[in-house]
């Protein structure tokens, strides 16, 4: 069974916290003290909606990126090359998934599913891996803020995602 890890903010955070809620996979993950996101700036929050996420001890968000790179088995990516760019809480991400923690990591661009079977084949393969156990899969990318319109192309591209590796679900 795969577990959905994610931070909640706005754009593809969120919708892979939605994608994991409607197809009944659970999911974890660190926000901010006080259930910080851009558009809930006040406590509760993220909390409200998506009560299993944890706090971190900092308001700070480059320590729920850090953590939930850390605390996943492998890291997925929504972004295009431009948006990569223009979103440094995604490249911090990449950054934690490669460098200190040292785990899988990929990026994919939500607006082009030609790569789907590509990360369904790595998912699959990860889960082999993990013998039975959950694979923990940090989900990560831009904010609504830095590319409008991404929470839509990113719950399309999971829900295409999962649909084409129904073994991930169970």
């Amino acid at each position: 069974m795969m577990v959905i890890r994610s931070g909640g903010q706005t754009g593809v955070d969120r919708a892979a916290l939605h994608v994991a809620v409607g197809l009944g996979l659970p999911y974890t993950g660190w926000c901010p003290r006080g259930g910080w996101a851009e558009d809930r700036p006040s406590a509760p929050g993220l909390l409200e909606e998506f009560p299993l996420l944890r706090e971190t001890p900092s308001a700070d968000p480059r320590e729920r990126t850090a953590w939930n790179a850390r605390d996943a088995d492998a890291t997925l990516i929504l972004a295009s090359p431009t948006a990569l760019e223009l979103s440094p809480g995604t490249e911090l991400t990449r950054f934690f998934a490669d460098a200190p923690f040292e785990k899988p990591c990929r990026v994919a661009d939500p607006t082009d599913l030609a790569h789907v079977d590509e990360i369904v084949e790595w998912l699959e393969a990860l889960h082999a891996d993990k013998h039975g156990e959950s694979l923990v899969l940090n989900v990560a990318g831009p904010r609504e803020s830095e590319w409008k319109g991404v929470y839509s192309l990113a719950k399309h591209f999971l829900l295409e995602l999962f649909g084409r590796a129904p073994s991930l679900l169970r």
